[in-house]
């Protein structure tokens, strides 16, 4: 059985987000505060962890609990020095010299990036 995970690419987002714990190693269990999504809706964020995708890992990604949905921070990818790039249908995360590291597709209203 494949698992396929998608993650939004969300500019709104100032961390990286999942409410899947399975996702995560190196899990750091913490109440780290709260988050407040657009509807309102109010969710505590009880840690954080590190998700490895091939040879990318993605450092301290936030578990949120009730979260739905998974979120990749643009802010958080550029203060990690990459690059984030989106064309008309798709979207990459690079590094500086600019290889990809991620490639995601962009959906009705979303990019999305499947893992």
């Amino acid at each position: 059985l494949v698992e396929i995970v998608l993650f939004i690419v969300d500019s709104g987002c100032s961390k990286h987000m999942t409410g899947n714990l399975k996702l995560l190693i190196n899990f750091v269990e913490k109440f780290l505060g709260t988050v407040k999504f657009g509807n309102d809706q109010i969710a505590p964020i009880l840690g954080y962890g590190d998700l490895v995708q091939g040879d990318v890992t993605i450092k301290r990604v936030f578990y949120v609990e009730g979260l739905n949905h998974n979120l990749f921070s643009v802010g958080q990818f550029c203060d990690a020095d990459l690059e984030v790039a989106f064309r008309k249908s798709m979207c990459f995360i690079r590094d500086l010299k600019g290889n990809d590291l991620l490639i995601g597709s962009r959906g009705t209203d979303l990019y999305l990036i499947t893992l």
